[in-house]
C-alpha cells in the first residue's frame, strides 16, 4: 500500500470515528425524562392496581426502547371529586409533563383539565371521559362496543336456546360515561335483535351493596325475569348472594339458571364464568389499556398535538368455553 492510499484510509477512519461519536452524542441528546402525574379517583378495586402495575412495567420497556426515562408521581382521591381536584393541582405545581386522571366525576374533571391547560401541562383522561372541557387525549376501553359485542353474543345464546328474555339491567354510576355507554349498547341491541325486553333498570352507582339489594328488589318485583345485564362484574358476589337468596343461583344447563351477560371479567366475574354462572362478557383488557396509555403520554410529552383524540381499546368476548385460555387476563393474577 503506497503512502497516498495509507493517508486516504486514515482520513476515512477518522471520519467514521467522528461520525460514530456524533451519532452517539445525538442519541444521548434524545434521552430525556418524562414525568407523568397519575391521579386515581380511588383504589378500591384490584383492576386499578393492575392498571398501575402494567403502566409502570410497560413504561420501563418503552423507556429502554426509546431512550427515555419515565417517572411516575401517583396520588389517590378516595372517591372524592374535590380531593381529586386538589391532587391534580398538586401535580400541576410539581410541573409534571403529562397528567393522567381517571375522573371520579365526569363533569367536575373539566375544571382540572382547564387548569392544566392554563399551566401548559398536557392532560389525558383515562378509562372515564370528561363530559365538559375536553383533554388533550383520552385513553380507555371502547365501552359502547364492549356492550354491543356482549349483547350480540348474548342474543345469539338466547336465540339458540329458544328463549325470550325478561331482563334485569344493573346499571353503573351514571356520572361515569362508561356506564352510560354500556347501557346504550345493551338497549341498542335489544331494539335490533328483539331477543329480550328489559323489565327493570336498577342504578347501582358502582356500590356493591346496591348490586345486592337492587338484584333482590328487582327479582321480587319481577319474578318472571330470566336474564340479567350487569354493567360490571367487579361486585358479582353481591349479585350471587341475591340470586342464592331467591333460589335462582344455578349454573348453565340447570332449569333454574339465570342467563347473565356482564362486562369486564374482573376476578369475581372470572371465577363465576369459569364455574358456568355467567354466560358471556367482554373483557376490560388492562394490559392493553396501559400500553396504549404510555404511548399516548409519550407523544404528548414530545410535543405532538393529538387534538383531543380518543384512543380506545377493544375488548374480547369471553365465555365459559374460552375464558381460561385468553392471553393477558389480568383477573388470573389480581384478586380482590
Amino acid at each position: 500500500m503506497n503512502l497516498k492510499a495509507i493517508f486516504c484510509l486514515a482520513v476515512s477512519l477518522l471520519f467514521v470515528g467522528a461520525s460514530s461519536t456524533l451519532s452517539l452524542s445525538a442519541e444521548k441528546a434524545k434521552a430525556k425524562t418524562i414525568t407523568i402525574g397519575l391521579s386515581w379517583n380511588e383504589k378500591m378495586h384490584a383492576m386499578i392496581q393492575a392498571w398501575e402495575d402494567y403502566m409502570k412495567k410497560y413504561g420501563e420497556q418503552y423507556g429502554k426502547e426509546n431512550n427515555v426515562t419515565i417517572k411516575w408521581i401517583v396520588n389517590v382521591a378516595d372517591s372524592d371529586p374535590s380531593q381529586q381536584a386538589s391532587n391534580i393541582e398538586d401535580l400541576i405545581n410539581q410541573k409534571v409533563d403529562v397528567i393522567i386522571a381517571r375522573p371520579h366525576d365526569a363533569a367536575a374533571i373539566g375544571a382540572s383539565i382547564a387548569a392544566a391547560r392554563k399551566a401548559g401541562v398536557k392532560f389525558i383522561t383515562f378509562d372515564r371521559k370528561s363530559s365538559g372541557v375536553q383533554p388533550d387525549a383520552h385513553v380507555g376501553a371502547d365501552s359502547f362496543n364492549q356492550a354491543i359485542s356482549t349483547s350480540e353474543a348474548f342474543a345469539k345464546i338466547l336465540k339458540d336456546k329458544g328463549i325470550k328474555g325478561k331482563a334485569i339491567e344493573l346499571m353503573g354510576d351514571l356520572r361515569d360515561m362508561n356506564a352510560v355507554q354500556r347501557s346504550k349498547g345493551w338497549h341498542d341491541v335489544e331494539k335490533s335483535k328483539k331477543q329480550w325486553t328489559t323489565v327493570i333498570q336498577v342504578p347501582t352507582e358502582w356500590d356493591a351493596q346496591k348490586f345486592m339489594t337492587g338484584t333482590a328488589n328487582a327479582l321480587q318485583a319481577h319474578p318472571e325475569a330470566n336474564c340479567m345485564f350487569i354493567a360490571s362484574d367487579f361486585a358479582f358476589s353481591a349479585v350471587q348472594t341475591a340470586l342464592e337468596n331467591a333460589g335462582r343461583w344455578a349454573p348453565i344447563g340447570d332449569p333454574k339458571h339465570m342467563y347473565i351477560a356482564s362486562q369486564d371479567v374482573n376476578p369475581q366475574g372470572y371465577e363465576a364464568m369459569k364455574a358456568g354462572y355467567i354466560d358471556v362478557a367482554t373483557t376490560y383488557d388492562c394490559y392493553f389499556h396501559a400500553v396504549e396509555l404510555v404511548k399516548v403520554a409519550a407523544k404528548l410529552a414530545n410535543g405532538e398535538n393529538l387534538k383531543g383524540k380518543d384512543f380506545l381499546v377493544a375488548g374480547r368476548v369471553a365465555t365459559p368455553a374460552n375464558v381460561e385460555t385468553l392471553d393477558n387476563m389480568w383477573a388470573r393474577d389480581y384478586k380482590d
